[in-house]
């Protein structure tokens, strides 16, 4: 009965509809994910053909005026495609490996002379190349190829629609080998770059080993914080010291989750492609969360620890997004201040893109984070503590002397 009488029994449905109805939020993203804009590279190399009765005929032309219009959204919101003119096969690999595209379109110099092939009795199939940046982003990467391998058969589908007419017209009846290529009038050559292998999970490793880290950079700052919080100070002094100390073990610590997780990856299969640059980029990592939640934790004291518990759960689905296909808000408004991002981006970078560990990209923003949650760490020690838990701390015996 006496349970009965108490109102939190009552209260506890809304407490748990309340937060499922929080947390069912970090689903949004997930749900909801429609590209918009993604760049795709398209060149045009086709130097065309001379037709008799009809002149010089491009169709590489033809076809990228093509994929432009069918690509173009009429309901007013954003195409799902973005493309962007190149001029070569070589800028476009470039790019691809600059992570400028998602993937990229390729028409041969050749293209309309074996297009124009199909009506004579010596057919050659027209070419067309498309590259898939999986590296980049794997769900992307995935829905690019699909969207890439979609036009490639309408443009298949076209140009045997347009030869069977012309045929037709002609009244030219078809030899074996024709009939044969005309069933499948262009090769179209699918090729992936920066390729995620089949020992990094898919491709997701880079977002996989963000969780333990945001974790144990949280559990790390909030000992540390604990250990230096039962310590009275008599000056500030001394806090400096203690501060400055407590950053020290964070460099300690740094070393112990870099190397550490990189070879729990490397135990569990993960492919690592260099142990000694991942391990140096981890490290710097959790140097800045360390710092960043040390930062927090300084002011706001466990009362911050909130803030990041739910930075983990709402933005870790977005790590695994590409930006493209957000909506706006969570493009501009969550993801793009997120720290974490550039850990997934810099890993990425290792992992799938060849570049060895640099202090520049995304390991330069993790040094600068570090570095301002550094200075606000070092202004906590201006912080005036007044709580009564404080006594014997250098800010009563301040007081005291200003009494005095």
């Amino acid at each position: 009965m006496h349970l009965l009488k108490n109102k939190l029994l009552f209260i506890s449905p809304l407490v748990v509809l309340l937060v499922i109805a929080l947390f069912g939020l970090t689903l949004i993203p997930s749900v909801q994910q429609k590209p918009k804009n993604l760049p795709i590279a398209l060149v045009n190399e086709d130097i065309g053909v001379v037709i008799p009765q009809q002149g010089k005929v491009n169709m590489g032309n033809t076809v990228t005026n093509m994929l432009k219009k069918n690509i173009t959204s009429t309901d007013g919101e954003d195409p799902p495609v973005k493309w962007i003119n190149v001029k070569s096969k070589e800028d476009v690999l470039k790019g691809l490996d600059n992570q400028e595209y998602y993937g990229a379109l390729i028409i041969p110099k050749d293209f309309s002379q074996k297009q124009s092939s199909l009506m004579t009795s010596k057919p050659d199939k027209p070419e067309i190349n498309i590259f898939i940046n999986q590296g980049m982003n794997p769900i992307a990467a995935n829905l690019t190829g699909q969207m890439l391998n979609t036009m490639g058969d309408n443009l298949e589908n076209g140009i045997q629609t347009q030869v069977l007419q012309r045929l037709a017209k002609q009244n030219v009846s078809l030899k074996a080998n024709q009939l044969t290529v005309l069933t499948d009038p262009v090769q179209v050559n699918v090729k992936n770059v920066n390729e995620v292998g089949t020992a990094s999970m898919n491709g997701s490793a880079p977002v996989a080993l963000f969780q333990p880290l945001w974790m144990s950079s949280i559990a790390g700052a909030v000992v540390l914080f604990f250990v230096a919080n039962k310590l009275a100070f008599v000056n500030r002094k001394q806090k400096l010291y203690a501060v400055l100390t407590q950053v020290l073990a964070g460099t300690v610590l740094s070393l112990v989750a870099g190397f550490g997780l990189t070879w729990i990856a490397d135990l569990l299969g993960i492919y690592i492609s260099n142990f000694m640059d991942i391990s140096l980029f981890l490290i710097i990592t959790y140097f800045a969360f360390f710092l960043l939640i040390t930062a927090v934790l300084s002011w706001l004291e466990m009362k911050g620890i909130p803030l990041f518990v739910l930075i983990l759960f709402f933005g870790a689905p977005l790590l695994s997004m590409a930006p493209e296909m957000m909506s706006t808000f969570y493009r501009d408004y969550i993801y793009s201040w997120l720290p974490m991002r550039f850990m997934v981006e810099g890993l990425r970078e290792l992992f799938f893109f060849h570049r060895g560990f640099s202090f520049s990209g995304p390991a330069s923003v993790l040094l600068w984070i570090a570095l301002g949650s550094f200075l606000i760490i070092i202004l906590s020690v201006l912080k005036v503590q007044s709580s009564a838990s404080d006594k014997g701390s250098y800010g009563e015996v301040e007081a005291r002397s200003t009494k005095g």
